[in-house]
């Protein structure tokens, strides 16, 4: 369920930072919020079988779709437009109708234009009743307007395939680095004069305007990982027009935005923190963990420790290196229900590099059960063919971002990261922050607080305890930035958790329905623990 939150996070010009992270500036006068009846209406129209594709026939009269024009940069019209994708799913009660309820799932990046279609996943039937639930791509991403830095996939594939996650080599390192110069010049050369103004602030821009496209005084939205940094920085924007908002898995919003360097290398933390639960997790359920027999976390480090010195060789022939490996198990970390399956391939890779007696004499045979996924090369595409992605996950968080380092720093930071992050810190620096000091977008809009406006209703801050992408301490941190805000924590595994916890799901419709705010202090717990049945 939690398949659509990707993850993924600085204070206005002269703020200042206690040591909390909390914005202590004072507030400069923003733009103006956008007026319900001055600001051109959507015009809603039919779906496409594709963008409904899924829904059952006696369904499709729910849905609507649209593109909505807004200008690339709100300051300046000569820059021209670009047209926002949107998609409506009705209100099942119209008559009892609160009004929009907007969705956004993270990235940056992340497509969220069909979320409204498995809505049913992580809301409870009231709030689909009583709200028209709105999706759509943000700017540079998906059908919005995507943010294209090549040409051809081929170029893309050039660029990407030298791009190692896990570079440990001089040649890996410096031609990771390389890499990262080349998107960045292909970025310049084709992206176009989006590339400026792919900022979060301008996210929320279009937001804003969008509110009173739909006709609603107020903003309600729910958003997942990076969109949590889309919630705040609205209600820290225009608090006047937040109604309910909803932020699960939470960014530092001021970290992010002030220091990413310093951000990215706690995210690193956070990754370790959820395989450290999941390792003890392990050894806590015994025999439920196929890779609880002796010390869990002792050999975890000894299959990590072997792999940085070369690749496992499986029984079938084929390999299995650090990257494939560092990069999946951080994905797997994101769903618990993957977590059996995972124990299953530790054990299975432990196997092969400390080999038990019986096996001793002829090697088993080993069928990775999701550790294989992230080990699939790029498949081979027609000559010239059309590149289809877009780059917005780069183009957002390299605008937010306040990366002041050069780029040649990084495997200095790499090195000093994995001696705290053994098994993450290293991946973490050369994914996240090595592109950024090379990355072309020049003096992008960015909103770096103050983070403290105060709402009419408390923003919803949900965390759980093993987020791997956006640890705890972020969902803390926001809820402490924020000048109004209700913390509800989660003893969970897993990104993000609405559709995941009952108690959780119940508390968020009456908060959106009713704007009943929720106790303080509440620890709620997930339907399912790993390596338990529903």
């Amino acid at each position: 369920m939690r398949g659509f939150a990707l993850v993924g996070a600085l204070v206005a010009g002269a703020a200042l930072t206690g040591a909390s992270g909390t914005a202590v500036a004072t507030p400069e006068a923003g733009p103006p919020a956008a007026q319900v009846g001055a600001t051109a209406p959507v015009n809603w129209g039919t779906c496409t079988a594709d963008q409904i594709r899924g829904v059952p026939a006696d369904q499709a009269k729910f849905y609507s779709c649209a593109r909505y024009r807004v200008p690339i940069d709100h300051d300046n019209a000569a820059l021209g437009t670009i047209d926002i994708a949107m998609l409506k799913r009705a209100a099942k009660t119209p008559d009892k109708k609160v009004g929009s309820l907007f969705l956004n799932p993270g990235g940056p990046g992340g497509s969220g234009f069909r979320m409204p279609i498995g809505a049913a996943n992580y809301f409870q039937p009231q709030v689909l009743d009583r709200f028209d639930l709105i999706g759509f791509d943000p700017r540079g991403v998906g059908a919005s307007n995507p943010l294209k830095c090549f040409t051809t996939q081929e170029d893309a594939d050039d660029v990407f395939s030298a791009q190692i996650p896990v570079p440990l080599t001089r040649q890996e390192i410096s031609g990771t680095l390389a890499s990262y110069r080349d998107y960045g010049q292909f970025c310049k050369n084709n992206a176009g004069a989006l590339l400026n103004h792919m900022s979060t602030k301008d996210v929320v821009r279009d937001l804003d305007k969008m509110r009173a496209a739909v006709g609603d005084q107020k903003l309600t939205f729910v958003g997942f990982s990076y969109g949590t940094l889309i919630g705040s920085t609205y209600t820290s924007m225009f608090p006047k027009q937040s109604r309910a908002i909803v932020i699960d898995g939470n960014v530092d919003p001021a970290l992010r935005t002030s220091d990413g360097v310093q951000y990215d290398r706690e995210r690193a933390r956070g990754f370790e923190i959820a395989l450290d639960g999941f390792l003890r997790k392990c050894a806590q359920v015994g025999p439920k963990c196929s890779f609880s027999a002796g010390t869990p976390r002792e050999k975890f480090d000894e299959i990590r420790g072997y792999l940085r010195q070369q690749p496992i060789k499986l029984p079938d022939g084929s390999s299995y290196d650090i990257n494939a490996f560092t990069s999946t198990v951080a994905g797997v970390l994101y769903s618990p229900t993957s977590f059996p399956p995972l124990a299953d391939d530790l054990q299975a890779l432990y196997n092969i590099v400390h080999p038990p007696a019986a096996q001793t004499q002829a090697a088993q045979a080993v069928e990775l059960k999701v550790l294989r996924s992230g080990a699939n090369g790029r498949a081979d595409a027609n000559p010239d063919s059309p590149y289809t992605g877009d780059d917005s996950y780069f183009a957002v968080n390299c605008s937010d971002k306040k990366i002041t380092i050069k780029q040649e720093k990084v495997p200095e930071i790499a090195a000093k990261w994995e001696k705290e992050s053994p098994t993450f810190g290293r991946y973490q620096a050369f994914s996240d922050i090595a592109g950024c000091p090379v990355w072309p977008a020049k003096k992008p809009d960015v909103y770096r607080g103050p983070w403290q406006a105060k709402t009419d209703t408390p923003v919803l801050v949900i965390g759980n305890y093993y987020d791997p992408a956006t640890q705890y301490l972020f969902s803390k941190r926001m809820a402490d930035q924020l000048g109004n805000a209700r913390l509800l924590s989660v003893d969970a595994f897993g990104h993000c958790i609405l559709g995941d916890s009952l108690g959780v799901d119940k508390v968020t419709a009456d908060y959106l329905i009713d704007l009943k705010v929720p106790a303080n202090g509440q620890v709620f717990q997930p339907n399912v623990q790993p390596f338990e049945t529903a």
